[in-house]
This record gives C-alpha cells, structure tokens and sequence, in this order.
C-alpha cells in the first residue's frame, strides 16, 4: 500500500469505481494463474523489520520523518506513528548463507539509523511494544503526517465511530477508551516472506497455519503495555482491537475481525483467501487509478493489481498471502508470517525466522497435506493459547496428542525445522547457530515476554511502574548493541538505571490510576469511614456518568464537623454539601513540574487527573515522596 496513492471510498461513485477495478483484478489474477504467468520453481525469503525511536529518558521520540530525510536510505520508511520506522531486507535465494547474510544485513541497516538517531539525541529499540508507550503518544495528533495513514484512521473511524475501546484481561487488564486507531502503532513486529509456488500454495499455506502456535509460542516479546501486564504476546489481541470494525449488535451473529487467524484451512489456493476477504470485509481504501489489469493481461504486461493490493493489505491475517512482480517482470506469491513480534535482539529474529522457514519446508516435504494430522480449530486454539501463555502453554498436535510447548519444540519441531533447512542447502554452521538459539531459548523458558515479566515481578514492590518501564526499555537496548540473544541476557537491577530524570516525566507516568470515589448524592458518614478505612486525605466526587464534579477533603470534612457542633439543625448532609466544587485540576499529559508548580502555589496537597472532564488518577503527595525517597536511594 506505501507505494500507491490511497484515499478513503468516501462517495458512492469512487466506492463503485474501486469495486470495479477490485473485480477486474480477481479476473486478472485468475487469468494468470491459468495461463501460467507466476513464477515457479523459485525460493526467496526477505523480511521487514519494524522498530521504535526513543528520547534520551527512553521515551518515544516523534520524529521519525526527520530520520529518514537525514538517513536517506531507499529500504527505509516510515510507519504508522511518528515513532516508528521499518527497513526492508533485500529479497534473496533461500539456501547456502541467506540467513546469516539477511542479519548481516539488518545489522548494518540498524547501526545507521541508530547513527542518525544519535544526533537527535535519541535512540531505537526492537521491542513487540515498547515498554515505555504513554496514552499521550498513540493519539490521533501522533500519526505520521502522510495522507495514507490518516486515510486509514480515517476509514476506521468512519466505520467503527469516534471512540475506540481496547479492553485485555491478563495478571492486570486493561481497558481504555481512545480518539483513533493510532493505538496499533504500539506494535512493532518482524515480518517474515517466504516466495512460494501457485501449486503449491494452499498446502504450504496450511502449514503456516498449523505451526503459528507453536513457533510464535517461543518468541513472544509483548507482555506491557502502559505498565499492565497482559497477553506474552499482547500485539494479538491489541491489533486485532485497534482495527475492528465491528459493532455490538443484539442479535448472535458472527461478524469477523479484519484482524484475523482465518476461518479454515484453504481448500484450493489463494484466490480461496482473496475472494473470501473481499465477501466479508467492506473497502476501507480507494486509490486513483492508471491501469486497467484486464486490458494488460491481455496485452501480456503483468499488472500491478492495484485494487486488490490495497484491499489486500487492510485485511490483516497472520499469515498473509502477498502478490508481488519479481525483477525479471512475472508475477509471484508469498506468504508473510506476521505474528513475529521485534526483538528481542537481532540474532533472536533470525532464529524465529529460522525455525518457520524451516519448519515450512520440513513439513512441505514430510506430509502430502498436514490438514490431515490436525483440525484448523485446534490449530486457531493453539495460536491464541501462545499469544496469551507463552511457552508455557498446552497444545493439541498431531492426532489428538497434547504437548507442553517445550516438549514440542525440542522432541518434534526443531527436528523437521533442521530437515526443512538442510533441503535448502543452507549452511550447517548457520543451521547450528540459529536453531542453537530457540532450543537455549526454550530450554530455558525464557521468551522475551518471560524476560520483562521477571525483571516486573522483582522490582514491583522497590520501584514505580515507570522506573521499571523505563529500565527494561534501558536494558533491552543495552543489550541489543551488544547483539547478545536473549538466553543470554541477565535480569536487570534498579542500580543499572542510572539515567533516571523524573523532572521530565508526565502525570501519567506517576499519578494513581486505582482511585476510590464518591457520588455527589452519598452520606458524609459513608465518605468519612471510606476515608478513614482506606487512610485517604482526599476523595474525587463523579456523578452518575463518571463526571468530575468535585472533590471532598480532610480539610472540608473538619470545617463540616466544626459547623455541625455549632448548629445542631445540621443533619443528613450528603457528599455534595461539603465537597469543594471547582478544584484545581491537572491533565495527564501535563509534565509532573507543572503539577508541583500548582500544589505548591495553591498549597494543596492533591491534584484530579482529569481529561475530557472525566476522572482517570489522582495525584498526591504521596506520589511525589516515593518519587523524592527513589533519588535519595539513587544518589
């Protein structure tokens, strides 16, 4: 879709001019595939890797138009978000030292960008999401300004209304209402390709499919965001929220996600997927267009298939089928594995890559059709079993038989990822090295997510959320310059965050989010054991809809108690009689200076977070003690 000029199907006409070119392209496409146009016989992988920018205090760094333009490099692009950035492998033969010589690659494309961004005074990350994501950076204004990206949000929003809700239930759950869609470009992935032949397509396809639980199991990298620990791989389920479309309804109908597993095993080849996608999901996109695909293919020119690409590429399936034209001019497919997270390191994205183009060609040569062996609900159950559970979850595989991931990994899988290498006559050496990797790695039960989740887990009664953020994004970055795999990595120490500035830090990251409150029409005897109970100072007021309408202080309730020993006609106030009605408040994505400014001149020892009128923390003196007692443990 970056190469064609898109736009939203906004009128009947231009919705009905694209459908019609979207048909055109299907009988294209279809015309090819029986007059033998694809390419064949040919064996290429390439990958796209995605990435994070971060400021010096390891937060996300908005400016990565200003990278490229510096960078000036022709695989480099920008993403969704104005902290993202993705670089593309070149595409090359599968066999001899293809894996080794892609990473070679990455490597060197990564060191430049970290060499521009070092002179913003900022740096990158791989990481399936970054750590350190405020809800300040994935709102609407955030988005890279390239008109196909807000034609995208734009499309959703469109569909979908003004608000959108994201709620995921792991230790923690969150749930959260934002203004756009941007909240998938908290997800940075490495995309795999692997070029396959039309014949060949449906059973390598399904194989895909059936491996997708497994392989992803071993490199989940995702377990945070905005310091809840959710899913090990929580891109799942939060880009599959961040692009629904679809609407609550009273009626059990089934309505699918454009993020998507599939709904079965393909039967008989890719136009099975792309004629499934058009019948289920609406145009989202419209594009001008300069080329009639039928009237090419019959003129013998392969056509770039610009409806179908673009309708293709806003359908998000995990495993995706890609229509491509190789240098020579003949069409091609490919698959592209998308359930690869980014990171943890370099060494680890090539080994992940390693074991699925392994795995894909292994059982390609094992099994005439591996639908045979495992139905596609255990497959699709297997999937989300990984991204929930990480390597330790429980599949169901071949004829019935359950496997802990481990055990699957080691007994079964890596076996025929080894053959499935070897039949492409990649080097011993670089088989060794990358499947030495995911058997340490799993050996040990130390996936990325299981890495961050420990380093939480120690930490959490010593340290504030955002410290904690802020040192595995340190970490992990550290690591990352020393190209280290994971299994490699230590547990990272609160000593080991030297850098810590929490002068620049925003209210977000500090205010509390698990806050108490009453209605406007409660007893004051109901506040005043809440407070006494819970050994608050001060309680937020909300009225039936969640409003911020007040606040009730110590303060206010002992110039209460003054006023009732002094007039005894005082009885049965309520919370709305002795709450102060206008308090000051503070916005989330004020910096935590100004918050100190106010308590200090207003000499008030609390501050409401409120945005859009609604309550969502408090802030406290509280808060600033544990923030002033860290520096003294610190320095």
């Amino acid at each position: 879709m970056g190469d064609f000029k898109v736009k939203i199907a906004g009128s009947k006409k231009e919705l009905k001019k694209f459908t019609k070119n979207l048909l055109k392209d299907v009988q294209a496409f279809e015309t090819m595939l029986e007059n033998d146009w694809f390419e064949k016989g040919v064996v290429k992988i390439g990958a796209e890797q995605e990435l994070c920018l971060v400021d010096k205090n390891y937060k996300p760094f908005h400016h990565n138009l200003d990278i490229l333009e510096k960078a000036q490099m022709k695989n480099l692009s920008p993403e969704l978000a104005q902290f993202n950035l993705e670089t593309n492998a070149t595409p090359r033969y599968f066999k001899e030292d293809a894996l080794s010589a892609m990473e070679k690659e990455i490597k060197s494309d990564l060191k430049k960008i970290k060499k521009i961004a070092k002179e913003f005074e900022a740096d990158i990350v791989l990481t399936g999401i970054l750590p350190t994501v405020r809800k300040f950076d994935i709102e609407r204004e955030q988005i890279t300004p390239i008109d196909r990206y807000f034609a995208l949000m734009d499309a959703l929003r469109d569909m979908r209304g003004e608000e959108f809700l994201i709620n995921i239930h792991g230790i923690d759950e969150l749930n959260i209402k934002l203004n756009s869609g941007l909240i998938e470009a908290a997800n940075t992935g490495f995309q795999v390709h692997l070029q396959v032949d039309p014949q060949d397509f449906a059973k390598k396809y399904n194989i895909a499919q059936a491996i997708a639980g497994p392989v992803l199991a071993s490199a989940v990298n995702a377990p945070l965001l905005f310091g809840k620990r959710l899913w090990h791989e929580t891109r799942i389920s939060l880009f599959q929220q961040s692009i629904d479309t679809r609407v609550s309804d009273e009626h059990i109908r089934d309505r699918h996600p454009r993020v998507t597993f599939g709904t079965d095993w393909v039967q008989n080849g890719v136009m099975d997927i792309f004629k499934e996608d058009i019948l289920r999901y609406r145009v989202l996109l419209g594009a001008d267009f300069e080329e009639d695909s039928l009237e090419m293919v019959q003129k013998g020119i392969t056509p770039k298939l610009k409806a179908l690409t673009v309708h293709n590429s806003t359908i998000y399936r995990w495993n995706r089928p890609v229509y491509g034209i190789s240098g020579n001019g003949k069409p091609h497919l490919r698959i592209e594995a998308r359930m690869f997270p980014a990171g943890p390191s370099v060494p680890d994205e090539m080994a992940n890559a390693a074991f699925w183009l392994g795995l894909m060609q292994g059982y390609a040569d094992k099994l005439d059709d591996i639908t045979r062996y495992i139905r596609f609900d255990q497959a699709k159950a297997n999937f989300y079993a990984a991204a929930r559970g990480g390597i330790s979850k429980q599949f169901v595989w071949f004829n019935n038989k359950k496997y802990y991931a481990k055990d699957l990994i080691l007994n079964e899988l890596l076996p025929v990822a080894r053959h499935g290498l070897q039949l492409q006559g990649i080097d011993t050496k670089d088989i060794n090295h990358y499947l030495g990797i995911i058997e340490k790695r799993v050996k040990k039960e130390n996936t990325g997510a299981d890495w961050m989740l420990q380093t939480y887990e120690n930490l959490k009664d010593k340290a504030s959320k955002e410290e904690i953020l802020t040192l595995i994004t340190m970490s992990t970055i550290e690591n990352q310059k020393k190209e280290k795999p994971l299994h490699e990595w230590k547990i990272p120490e609160l000593k080991d965050l030297p850098h810590w500035h929490p002068s620049k830090l925003l209210v977000e990251e500090v205010m509390k989010t698990d806050v108490l409150s009453v209605q406007p029409d409660d007893i004051v005897e109901f506040v005043a054991d809440m407070m006494n109970w819970a050994k608050l100072r001060y309680v937020p007021v909300e009225d039936e809809k969640g409003k911020f309408v007040g606040l009730v202080t110590a303060r206010s309730l002992l110039r209460t108690l003054r006023k009732l020993a002094a007039d005894k006609t005082l009885k049965d106030l309520k919370v709305k009689d002795v709450m102060l009605k206008k308090p000051q408040t503070i916005k989330p994505d004020q910096k935590i200076e100004e918050a100190m400014k106010i308590m200090d001149t207003s000499k008030f020892g609390s501050l409401p977070v409120v945005q859009n009128g609604k309550l969502i923390g408090m802030l406290t003196e509280t808060e600033f003690f544990h923030l002033s007692r860290r520096l003294f443990e610190r320095f």
